[in-house]
């Protein structure tokens, strides 16, 4: 049942590639304005040799943004629930922070930081944090009232509730935050190439675009995305592990509809 879960995405991306191979054959597009799959793969072979160093300088970056997220993201999301005069001071401050342009306040950073890995792993954790602390508040709060007081009832200390009763209740809601941050960090260290850095795959986006190298642009987005989507297989599958009880019950609720 799962492999035949994983093969439907991966049959409609081999309709897709086909449909755009033989839209190019067709219609004889010009390569530089829209190149074939096969020139596409061509281009990843030829320029692996920059492509590769690219990709692992962006994935640091990711990585880094990402692990902030989630450490200050859930922090904040911890002492939010925990404090209502936090919750009514500090919560306002962030959504209006989300509604701020990322891309206008990555020109701040290059000034501020230099043109280094620094400014590129901040938009990174700017675009990944609040996923992480909204999701983290919502699991955390959703918990019905009737169990702490409960557990308040029992002596539970409030140490022991968080980490008994709240903590396993938000964990769903705890890893969709995680799966939303990491392809958000993602977006947020192209962004942050984009404005300005010596290395990285916006770099190698931006020289090709001025060279008129669409081939090449095409294969930074393709490993791009091939990155992207391990990473959030990669944090789909400790969900499985860490709660496979919920994974299990959700897959039911999938057969049931």
């Amino acid at each position: 049942m799962k492999a035949m879960r994983s093969l439907y995405p991966m049959a409609t991306l081999g309709v897709i590639v086909l449909i755009w191979g033989l839209s190019v054959w067709a219609f004889d597009v010009p390569a530089f304005v829209l190149p074939s799959p096969l020139a596409v793969g061509k281009a990843i072979v030829n320029n692996a040799a920059i492509l590769i160093p690219a990709l692992r300088y962006t994935l640091i970056e990711v990585v880094i943004g990402f692990t902030l997220s989630v450490l200050v993201g859930g922090a904040i999301a911890v002492a939010i629930v925990s404090s209502e005069l936090l919750d009514r001071s500090v919560y306002p401050l962030l959504v209006a922070l989300q509604i701020v342009p990322k891309v206008a306040i990555a020109p701040l950073f290059a000034i501020w930081f230099g043109f280094g890995m620094m400014p590129k792993v901040l938009m990174a954790f700017l675009i990944a944090f609040f996923p992480m602390v909204i999701n983290t508040a919502m699991g955390l709060r959703g918990i019905e009232v009737s169990k702490l007081q409960l557990a308040r009832s029992m002596g539970a200390s409030k140490l022991q509730t968080f980490f008994k009763i709240r903590l396993p209740h938000a964990m769903p809601s705890i890893f969709t935050g995680l799966k939303l941050s990491i392809t958000s960090a993602m977006i947020g260290a192209i962004v942050g190439e984009f404005i300005g850095s010596d290395e990285g795959v916006g770099r190698v986006l931006l020289i090709a675009n001025g060279n008129l190298q669409t081939d090449l642009m095409f294969a930074a987005v393709v490993l791009l995305s091939l990155a992207g989507v391990i990473l959030f297989l990669a944090i789909e599958a400790i969900e499985r592990v860490v709660l496979h009880w919920h994974v299990s019950q959700r897959s039911r609720d999938m057969v049931v509809a």
